[in-house]
């Protein structure tokens, strides 16, 4: 039955194999997001061309929620990984503590009460450097979660509207329409040269 129960240093490996996973997961469902933008962009070209614009506005609908999840997503993704962080951090304070306390309760046999105060002093210090650390976490992760909001904005704050978005549909389809032009263009002379190859 021992078999069983797993050992601290095992359950700790499958929690870390967790946290790999997840994080993992939630990179592939971003990636997912963006190649959904994608095809929003794709299918608003296509209505834009054939001037659809119900299919245009649901195009433009999309692709604003899909930017949104994504933003979701990247938030989550970040305050998981911070969260992770926190948590070795804080194990491995408690290592820290654990150690000390048996190292103060050795001294304590062998110095005097002036030796225990010095002990004690350094023990408060290094508790206060703890919730120094925590505070900049705190900072940090609120400045992310800042950044992250900031990321979806243009220079001047604002989000994409829809006449940015049309904009950017029509630089899509022209840039898409030159492809096609330099494409057919090399097609032509390719079947020159072999047209004159054969005579």
């Amino acid at each position: 039955m021992g078999f069983l129960f797993k050992s601290k240093q095992e359950k700790e490996i499958e929690k870390k194999m967790l946290v790999k996973r997840t994080i993992n997961t939630m990179n592939k469902q971003i990636n997912k997001l963006e190649d959904q933008k994608q095809v929003f962009i794709d299918a608003a070209k296509r209505a834009k061309e054939k001037a659809l614009d119900a299919q245009y506005k649901l195009a433009l609908s999309g692709y604003k929620m899909t930017v949104q999840q994504q933003r979701r997503a990247q938030e989550m993704l970040l305050n998981f990984e911070i969260t992770a962080q926190m948590k070795d951090v804080t194990m491995m304070t408690s290592d820290f503590l654990r150690g000390m306390s048996d190292i103060s309760k050795e001294m304590t046999k062998l110095a005097d009460a002036k030796e225990f105060a010095k002990i004690q002093a350094q023990f408060e210090a290094a508790m206060t450097a703890v919730e120094t650390q925590t505070d900049q976490m705190d900072n940090f992760m609120e400045m992310s979660q800042e950044t992250f909001y900031n990321a979806g904005k243009d220079k001047k704050g604002a989000e994409m509207t829809d006449s940015e978005f049309a904009k950017f549909i029509e630089e899509q389809a022209s840039l898409d329409s030159l492809s096609s032009e330099s494409i057919d263009k090399e097609m032509e002379e390719l079947r020159k040269k072999i047209d004159s190859a054969s005579e």
